[in-house]
């Protein structure tokens, strides 16, 4: 019997005996319980499981409803059942998950809410009690007004965007629609943050090359580093420019084609990026979302945990419902065609990977978090493989390792066209890389031109074969390839 209440128990503690004349030490996991996914109390188990019993469990009981009652406010929702083990006596304390945060322990003077890190109860950060008197009240961060004035702030990315996706100009009225500023004309958080300028200024990129497999390269020890500040949409492209710009790209000739084979599956950096910008923790002040790039992997590390409480190294990846820290902010980049709102994205970070052709099993990407953060590892899909690549060039003229990226940007310079048109021409590169797929609508918003001057710029990079037509997005619609040889 009590190992199927400790099964089930998502968090739990053991108590040897009823601490009656120091309740705190007991009541601090209610509060902690009740503030995160809930969890459970047994009374009369030591912390190695051993069955001790209670002496008197009926009174225990009546104790225990009775200090609750007094001393956690408001009073929790929880189950105090009676249960029998070996012939001896013990209590389960099961306490839900509450809706009227934060619960405090209210007694010897002090009031203090709790939250579970590990398998203690501590008492919560500044940050973190902020987010527990939002869900309190049912609202979020990004749903908040600011201090800041709509009309004193310019939205070109955003604009851009969305005439990119939905073919349509942004009406004023989607503002309002968005939810990005109120009637008095101010604008809310997620208002603030997909401005051009982005007045929240913890809302922050920062990227690193490291060099070697941590962060201790030795004489040179990072290679290339940003950091990125404005709007989301702006961190978003830089943040997959940085990637592109520091990985590779191998390739292997087939019969009729080749098979590129890069460093990292962009749609599974996206994702990342994705998720790590519009879920993370804005009540952290002074944290930033970091890209760190090592020679065998690349991490994605935002603030702020799983929004539910729970640990995602402890979930099944293939079946986690879709729990919105920021509401707003992915509803607006799922109009944008970002994100999906079914909040899919932890599968396609896997389901890209498996589908590259030099997946290995040991390569599958990996999810942590804890209490205050959220960390994606992507393994770097050559690394260790660049000596047999180099032998079987040797031995097989059908195998060769070229730096795409360099290529086709080498490819472009050489365009005959202006400088202007070059320019333009290495933006869509930038921002579409080898996998992105595009047509007139898209390059238009990249570059600020018209459509008329965007399908002029497609017809260069066409005679210059350094684009081909793609089909299943449409008419129209074009990607990047590596200049022939």
């Amino acid at each position: 019997m009590i190992d199927r209440w400790i099964a089930e128990a998502t968090e739990c503690d053991f108590k040897v005996a009823l601490e009656v004349k120091k309740p705190k030490s007991w009541l601090k996991s209610v509060s902690a319980f009740a503030n995160g996914i809930g969890g459970t109390l047994f009374f009369g188990i030591d912390n190695d499981r051993n069955v001790i019993g209670l002496a008197d469990a009926q009174t225990d009981a009546e104790t225990i409803s009775r200090l609750i009652k007094e001393r956690i406010t408001p009073y929790p929702n929880f189950i105090l059942a009676p249960e029998r083990e070996n012939g001896k006596d013990i209590l389960v304390l099961s306490v839900s998950a509450g809706r009227s945060t934060p619960y405090y322990y209210k007694a010897d003077g002090i009031t203090e809410a709790y939250i579970r890190i590990g398998n203690e109860s501590v008492i919560a950060p500044s940050y973190v009690l902020n987010q527990l008197l939002l869900k309190g009240m049912n609202r979020t961060y990004d749903a908040l007004d600011s201090e800041y004035d709509f009309k004193d702030y310019a939205f070109s990315k955003l604009r851009e965007r969305y005439k990119a996706w939905t073919g349509s100009s942004m009406e004023e009225k989607l503002f309002d629609s968005f939810e990005m500023r109120d009637d008095h004309g101010k604008l809310t958080n997620a208002g603030a943050l997909l401005a051009d300028d982005a007045p929240i200024k913890h809302s922050r990129l920062f990227c690193t090359r490291w060099n070697g497999l941590d962060k201790s390269g030795g004489m040179v020890d990072a290679l290339d580093s940003a950091e990125y500040s404005g709007s989301l949409i702006i961190l978003l492209n830089e943040g997959v420019g940085f990637v592109k710009r520091n990985m590779k790209t191998r390739w292997k000739k087939t019969a009729n084609s080749r098979i590129e084979m890069p460093d990292y599956c962009e749609r599974s950096v996206f994702e990342a990026l994705v998720n790590a910008l519009i879920h993370r923790d804005y009540l952290i002040l002074g944290s930033e979302v970091h890209i760190d790039i090592y020679d065998d992997r690349l991490t994605i590390t935002s603030p702020g945990g799983m929004a539910d409480g729970t640990r995602i190294q402890e979930r099944d990846i293939s079946n986690i419902s879709s729990t919105r820290r920021n509401p707003v902010l992915a509803d607006i980049f799922g109009r944008l065609g970002y994100m999906e709102r079914q909040g899919s994205g932890f599968k396609k970070i896997t389901e890209s990977y498996r589908a590259a052709h030099n997946y290995r099993d040991e390569l599958e990407p990996k999810f942590y978090s804890d209490a205050s953060s959220f960390q994606v590892t992507l393994y770097n899909l050559n690394y260790g493989t660049a000596v047999n690549a180099t032998k079987a060039a040797i031995e097989d003229e059908n195998v060769a390792i070229a730096p795409v990226h360099l290529a086709i940007e080498v490819a472009i310079d050489k365009l005959n066209a202006s400088q202007a048109t070059i320019a333009k021409a290495k933006a869509v590169f930038a921002n579409m890389g080898i996998d992105g797929v595009f047509g007139r609508s898209d390059i238009a918003a990249i570059t600020n031109d018209s459509v008329t001057a965007a399908g002029n710029l497609i017809t260069k990079l066409k005679n210059a074969d350094l684009i081909e037509a793609v089909s299943g997005f449409g008419k129209g619609k074009y990607k990047f390839v590596s200049p022939k040889a």
